[in-house]
């Protein structure tokens, strides 16, 4: 079902409306996960009490959190709303109830010794950047040469979650690094444009500027070691690496630390920024800016990471004599 006619032209139809990829990929995983529940039904003759009878399956029997859900539900909201012009109106239904669990998250002495475990140069600067700039892991490894402002201090991330761009704090420690990788990756660029290929480039810029793929502004910092067809438009290009490298770094500096008491992922450390922020002084506003989120409420999280949401509440125990 994966590569049927009507799941291309949903495909079709997501790309045409300027949406992510990684959006792209996740409303065809809902809506061909919804039509198999369905014994493949054609959503045509379907509607908003399968969709809801849907919604209560993830929640009762495969127990979603409310996230996951919300997912889904935005996934076939665009398939019925947008491409198959059958609104499905006000949906009475009940969203999962799979509490949200705290994140783990590391203290700076936990990271620093991470790091020291990751070999100098590409591995620990983009744990570093995850760290000190509270990237995503594909965000950091999106960033190009133009992203970088190191007479503000400042990393921009485009299109991030949400279709949204930002900007957040550079540590100027990191430059001499960053520098380094801008090197090795210009020199990567040079040797693909005598080919006439460079970095890949949004479908739709590449059409407006077609020969970006030639400017350094463009070039990943971290590039991948191979070339492959841009998923999109098919051109041969050099995309950024594989967020599968990293994790496979981590996963070994995690064994060699000792941690293994914890769940560390890569996003762990974009939790760390926030907490460590947090409890620096910085208000939660400032931290909500930095990490992007549309809610605060999504940012009060890491409060109660590290009991901020008790008010300076002591211990009864403290008031023993």
């Amino acid at each position: 079902m994966g590569s049927s006619p009507f799941l291309n032209e949903i495909r079709t139809s997501i790309k045409l409306r300027g949406m992510s990829l990684r959006t792209e990929k996740t409303y065809i995983y809902w809506i061909r996960d919804f039509i198999r529940f369905h014994n493949r039904k054609h959503p045509n003759i379907m509607g908003a009490a399968e969709v809801m009878t849907y919604l209560g399956y993830l929640a009762a029997r495969r127990n979603v959190a409310i996230n996951t859900q919300r997912v889904a539900l935005n996934a076939l909201a665009y398939l019925y709303n947008q491409f198959l012009q059958q609104p499905l109106g006000d949906l009475d239904f009940t969203f999962a109830s799979k509490p949200r669990r705290l994140p783990e998250v590391l203290s700076s002495f936990e990271v620093a010794s991470l790091l020291r475990e990751m070999s100098a140069g590409r591995d620990k600067l983009i744990f570093s950047l995850l760290f000190g700039s509270g990237l995503r892991i594909t965000e950091c490894l999106r960033l190009r040469v133009k992203d970088f402002d190191f007479t503000n201090g400042t990393v921009t991330v485009r299109d991030g979650k949400g279709a949204k761009d930002r900007v957040t704090i550079l540590s100027p420690s990191l430059r001499p690094a960053i520098e380094t990788e801008i090197y090795s990756a210009l020199k990567i660029q040079q040797t693909d444009n005598q080919k006439g290929v460079g970095p890949s480039i949004p479908g739709v810029l590449a059409k407006k500027y077609p020969s970006a793929y030639r400017q350094s502004a463009w070039m990943f910092i971290f590039p991948s070691s191979g070339l492959c067809n841009h998923p999109v438009t098919g051109t041969l290009c050099r995309h950024h690496l594989h967020d599968s490298v990293p994790r496979k770094v981590l996963k070994q500096a995690v064994t060699n630390s000792g941690l293994l008491h914890k769940r560390i992922t890569c996003h762990t450390f974009r939790h760390s920024f926030a907490t460590e922020l947090l409890r620096n002084g910085r208000d939660i506003r400032t931290v909500q800016e930095l990490l992007g989120h549309f809610d605060v409420k999504t940012t009060q999280i890491y409060t109660h990471v590290l009991g901020q949401h008790f008010a300076g509440t002591t211990s009864p125990l403290d008031y023993l004599q």
